[in-house]
């Protein structure tokens, strides 16, 4: 890993690079596939399918069968953990609901907000060289929660044309409603335009590799709204010598996993715990099965050395991780001023692994540095807030006329005109 002692405040843009493309080294092929699907549907499908899956297809529906079958395949001791988890992210959701507010901002002047659910969403689950079903949970049961009348799920067979069978599984208990066999760039252009097979939905969630994410950023041109831009994954582990070194590489190498594009950082105060670290990484890295992938994100990422908490906490808010975890004496100091991330964990004993499964937050988070300014998926991601009012005799009279003024004020007489005529009925009344 990479070594660095105290860097200057001016080298931090350059210290805290992240390894990815930038979104000109890929919009090009994004914006090729796009135009195509938009042009000649499921036929583009079948076609990028086979070149980047290596799989031909009949059909990119997933059949009842096929999750029948699928089933039977996933051991009960998964089936429970699933389970487990499933009902720890629906409590945490379902406590995220509100109440319809209710305001008389002036007498006879009532407004009112009240919570509809986006009717239809698409879920994109990455396959590859890790299914994780486990963002099925984090999409799918938050959506359920909501009221989401259409689910849409997307994800790439393997070359034999099929699914992970815990992909189905977990998508058939989160009341997925529809699954389709397409991964990559395709799928997210088929969500957004709809296609002989399918449907065209409002908002695409889901994380992937580059390409997804940029891929997801151009269907937002196309009037499709996203969760966020959630691209490779990324963790960054405060530490001093409160810390166990052993569980701090753990961390680190659990988002190393991911992918080689993945990057992780630790920032700590104590010199010893740098070498301690790289000396567990090194350890325990030998005895991983995703060994080579875990190699290149490690040399992608950073061991740095600040002198003080208040560097160390610039430092993180700077960086804006998507997943933070904090492992000092001073919890209280690090957490009151984080202002930058997306899911925190706290302590020795808080592993990233917990909120990536079973402990009820959201695994769907921003990166990239988007922790500065978007949330991670939570229940208001599935919703839309609209707004309501309704004005008695008394409340046009109460508010007409600042309105007329505020109207001609701006220049625009037919604004002032659907008041007036209003309060020249009510005088006309009297």
């Amino acid at each position: 890993m990479n070594k660095i002692y105290n860097p200057k405040r001016e080298s931090w843009s350059e210290v805290l690079k992240r390894p990815t493309q930038t979104v000109a080294d890929i919009e090009a092929t994004v914006n090729t596939i796009f135009e195509e699907v938009q042009k000649e549907g499921d036929s583009i499908l079948s076609k990028y399918t086979q070149k980047f899956d290596d799989a031909t297809l009949d059909s990119f529906l997933v059949t009842d069968s096929e999750i029948e079958e699928a089933q039977n395949l996933v051991s009960e001791e998964l089936k429970a953990s699933i389970k487990l988890a499933k009902g720890n992210i629906e409590r945490f959701h379902s406590a995220q609901k509100t109440e319809r507010i209710e305001v008389e901002t002036s007498i006879g002047v009532k407004c009112w907000q009240e919570k509809r659910p986006i009717q239809k969403v698409g879920l994109y689950i990455p396959g590859g060289t890790a299914p994780l079903f486990s963002t099925i949970l984090m999409l799918a049961a938050p959506a359920n929660i909501a009221g989401c009348k259409e689910i849409v799920l997307c994800t790439p067979p393997n070359s034999e044309g099929k699914i992970n069978p815990a992909i189905l599984y977990t998508a058939a208990l989160c009341g997925v409603t529809q699954i389709f066999k397409v991964g990559g760039i395709q799928a997210i252009a088929g969500m957004t335009f709809g296609t002989e097979s399918i449907p065209q939905v409002y908002k695409i969630f889901g994380p992937g590799n580059q390409y997804v994410t940029v891929a997801k950023q151009i269907a937002t041109k196309h009037g499709i709204a996203i969760d966020m831009p959630a691209g490779p994954s990324e963790l960054l582990v405060v530490a001093d010598e409160t810390a166990e070194a052993a569980f701090v590489a753990s961390d680190l190498l659990s988002q190393a996993e991911h992918g080689t594009d993945s990057q992780v950082i630790l920032v700590t105060t104590s010199k010893t715990m740098i070498d301690d670290v790289e000396n567990e990484i090194g350890n325990q890295i030998e005895e991983l099965p995703r060994k080579e992938i875990a190699q290149i994100a490690i040399s992608n990422s950073k061991l740095i050395y600040v002198e003080n908490d208040q560097t160390a906490i610039d430092l993180i808010n700077e960086y804006g991780p998507e997943h933070y975890i904090v492992c000092v004496e001073n919890e209280d100091f690090y957490i009151d001023n984080t202002f930058n991330a997306g899911s925190v964990f706290i302590g020795n004993y808080t592993p990233e692994s917990a909120g990536d499964y079973a402990s009820g937050t959201n695994h769907t988070l921003p990166t990239n540095g988007y922790a500065k300014q978007y949330s991670g998926v939570n229940l208001d991601s599935f919703m839309k807030s609209m707004t309501f009012q309704k004005i008695s005799k008394e409340g046009i009279q109460e508010i007409g006329n600042a309105i007329e003024i505020m109207a001609e004020a701006e220049g625009l007489q037919a604004h002032k005109n659907a008041v007036t005529l209003r309060l020249k009925s009510l005088k006309s009344l009297k």
